[in-house]
């Protein structure tokens, strides 16, 4: 598993972070990863709500980070836009992109619209929460059994995030659209 994750400015004060991994199953079984309740709960949050385009869902990350995100496209098995936390000033958007390799997948995902002077906290979580994508995928179940909430993190997904920033901390942030 080789992530690739990047960090850009999209201007003065807003930034974007993007990674990406291609993953040892079809696209159909990595959208359901991506999508369904069940299996983001296996790796990066609990959701509810109105799971369609154009619907709202709450979801607690294993990071922490929980609040309201409106579904804007859901083109399965493909493309993937949600607004989190719609009208706030935290407002961002999270989309992802699947794209099958033969009998793997490519999945991209960019946030826009954080905080452009911690955009290494974000690439560190990003990049965390796509490895336990993987490990999630490989063991067919959860990756977090001793829980999280909005008050306390996933411990290993803490551990990971805390090894990672570092590096984010030192790479780059280019300039972007």
């Amino acid at each position: 598993m080789k992530i690739i994750g990047t960090m850009r400015a999209l201007d003065g004060t807003r930034g974007a972070v993007r990674v990406e991994d291609v993953y040892d199953t079809g696209i159909e079984d990595l959208w359901q990863a991506c999508t369904s309740p069940d299996r983001l709960a296996r790796w990066i949050a609990e959701v509810e709500g109105d799971l369609r385009e154009g619907g709202t869902v709450r979801a607690v990350f294993t990071s922490t980070w929980s609040g309201p995100a409106v579904i804007e496209v859901c083109e399965a098995p493909h493309h993937l836009l949600l607004t989190t936390e719609p009208g706030t000033d935290d407002e961002s958007q999270v989309e992802a992109w699947l794209t099958a390799e033969g009998d793997r997948t490519r999945l991209v995902v960019e946030e826009r619209g954080l905080p452009v002077d911690g955009l290494h906290f974000y690439g560190a979580g990003w990049q965390a929460h796509l490895e336990d994508l993987g490990r999630s995928l490989a063991d067919e179940g959860p990756v977090h059994e001793d829980g999280w909430s909005s008050a306390a993190p996933a411990a290993a997904w803490k551990a990971r995030w805390t090894e990672l920033t570092p590096s984010y901390q030192t790479t780059p942030t280019g300039q972007g659209d």
